[in-house]
């Protein structure tokens, strides 16, 4: 049983997706364009995450596998959102060792450690105005998941060495590969943070699941590489 409001309700919520372009807008630069793509998931996951960007909501998560595009879609909704005059910081987890992890993102103070010859602000601080892209979230260690726990909550960053908390105003996209409903079952993986993270969840589609794209990928890859703006694949 539904009532006839729930039910226009439903219907004017789903028709948003369906909505024609307005007149001229098709032609327009947009802020995913760097997603080249044509298939209906793809275009779909492009208006998603433009209605995503006009939003309130300071943490995102997406999810997808390597290669499909996480780190443009992050850099399309910074761009597409009211920080876009901010700057965008990215940092993948994986790439720096465990025990610099923390003070990458959240700075510290001169002297705070034996190296520490400066004060060096963490990106939390050069992210702010803007937005932090956190690439491969899964593989943080539990000490940097417990801080950054901490920041999502506060808003505030304790640098190491530092008396005082920093407040931080920003929106922070996190990416994953891995299954981190997964990972919070083995215990690698904290169930707060989680619930932290995926206020807003965004999933990339794999290629094989739009075959559509595999033509206009293969054409922009060799438009790139050959130099030659007349290459064109017929369908």
């Amino acid at each position: 049983p539904v009532t006839m409001k729930d039910l226009q309700a439903a219907i004017d919520k789903a028709h948003i997706f369906e909505a024609p372009e307005p007149h001229g807008r098709a032609d327009r630069p947009s802020a995913f364009d760097q997603l080249i793509s044509r298939s209906p998931q793809m275009k779909l996951l492009k208006h998603l995450a433009t209605e995503v960007a006009q939003t309130d909501a300071t943490t995102i998560l997406i999810t997808g596998e390597s290669g499909t595009g996480k780190e443009l879609l992050a850099q399309g909704i910074h761009a597409a959102g009211p920080r876009s005059k901010g700057p965008f910081v990215a940092l993948n987890c994986a790439c720096i060792p465990e025990q610099l992890l923390e003070s990458e993102l959240f700075g510290y103070q001169r002297g705070a450690f034996t190296d520490a010859k400066q004060t060096k602000p963490g990106r939390f601080q050069q992210a702010e105005g803007g937005t932090l892209f956190l690439d491969e979230i899964g593989e943080m260690s539990a000490s940097a998941q417990a801080k950054l726990l901490r920041v999502l909550e506060t808003h505030q960053v304790d640098p190491l060495g530092d008396t005082h908390s920093i407040h931080v105003d920003i929106r922070v996209i996190a990416a994953t590969n891995e299954d981190l409903p997964a990972q919070i079952k083995a215990g690698r993986f904290r169930l707060d943070l989680y619930y932290r993270l995926n206020v807003i969840p965004v999933r990339i589609p794999p290629l094989r699941e739009r075959a559509e794209d595999i033509p206009v990928l293969a054409e922009a890859f060799l438009r790139k590489h050959a130099g030659d703006d007349r290459i064109h694949f017929s369908n």
